[in-house]
């Protein structure tokens, strides 16, 4: 991964306590099992997504290399990221790291940056030390199945500014690229996947959103009554009423962005716990995406919906 006039690892005695740490908190890497396979088809019975969505995400992934899994809050993004992550290493020695960004994360985190180390003797210096990415891609290397980062709540953190230069080696896989810092260019190996997840209704704005989408595939995701189906299939609990109340929620909010989540009503105890579910966790969400105004939100109050919901 590194090209240079000296090694990565050969920075000085106090290095060697650094690459302790990190060997420590990272996960294990040497583990060369293949990775057990998961057929798409299988996800879509698990998920509920239709099989050719999930076959068209799969090659925007594989085309681009990369890709964002965006929409509303709660319709299963993360989980579907996963799910693809671990379709795309299986049968292979690859492996899955998952990062969660936000708003503190920065290049230093993510790429490389100084980071103070005390010696034995308490005085402190400041090597530079490999973030987050820069050990994914070097483990990935070793590797000759496809390694997977999961980047999850993308919207929460200027993502331009954190992936710096290795925004356009995303484009030109295989080909060294000095960093900022350091006497040392770094490579994006050929197998290595990107999967983010980002929240519709927080999507960024600007140039830096225009970065991203020349260099991400987006895959929009929506609340589907399809996954409610399929979950609830073997609990029995009686989908359709509250499907038809979502449904009229999605009608009220007129904005598909802001649109209510189906990720609240996946439990195999929803018949038990419906009512807490809904108002403790969904009038809450409602109160906010109705906060200009509340008689609509009176509309969908537990008072107001139960009725409908339970005696589908």
């Amino acid at each position: 991964m590194y090209k240079g006039s000296s090694d990565w690892e050969l920075l000085s005695e106090s290095n060697q306590e650094m690459s302790a740490l990190e060997m420590l908190l990272a996960p294990d890497c040497d583990d060369r099992r293949l990775q057990p396979e998961l057929p798409l088809s299988r996800i879509a019975e698990r998920t509920g997504r239709d099989l050719a969505l999930l076959e068209r995400f799969v090659g925007a992934i594989e085309r681009k290399g990369q890709a964002v899994i965006y929409g509303p809050p709660g319709v299963g993004k993360s989980h579907l990221a996963w799910e693809l992550a671990r379709h795309l290493v299986g049968g292979g020695d690859g492996f899955i790291r998952r990062f969660v960004l936000h708003f503190a994360v920065t290049y230093e985190d993510f790429i490389q940056g100084h980071r103070p180390v005390v010696r034995k003797d308490g005085s402190t210096w400041y090597p530079l030390v490999r973030g987050r990415f820069l050990q994914f891609a070097e483990d990935a290397l070793r590797r000759s199945g496809r390694c997977v980062l999961i980047l999850e709540e993308m919207h929460r953190a200027d993502v331009g500014r954190i992936l710096g230069e290795i925004v356009h080696l995303l484009e030109h896989r295989g080909e060294p690229l000095p960093l900022a810092a350091g006497d040392l260019s770094v490579v994006v190996a050929k197998n290595i996947r990107i999967i983010g997840t980002m929240s519709s209704s927080d999507l960024m704005a600007g140039a830096n959103d225009l970065v991203l989408r020349r260099r991400f595939a987006f895959l929009r995701l929506d609340p589907d009554p399809n996954v409610l189906r399929a979950f609830h299939r073997s609990t029995g609990f009686p989908v359709e009423g509250l499907i038809a109340v979502l449904e009229r929620i999605s009608q009220a909010v007129r904005d598909p962005n802001r649109m209510l989540g189906i990720s609240y009503f996946l439990r195999s105890d929803l018949a038990e716990v419906i009512e807490d579910v809904w108002r403790f966790e969904v009038e809450p969400m409602l109160e906010a995406i109705f906060s200009t105004s509340p008689e609509e939100w009176s509309r969908f109050r537990w008072e107001a919906v139960r009725h409908r919901i339970m005696n589908a």
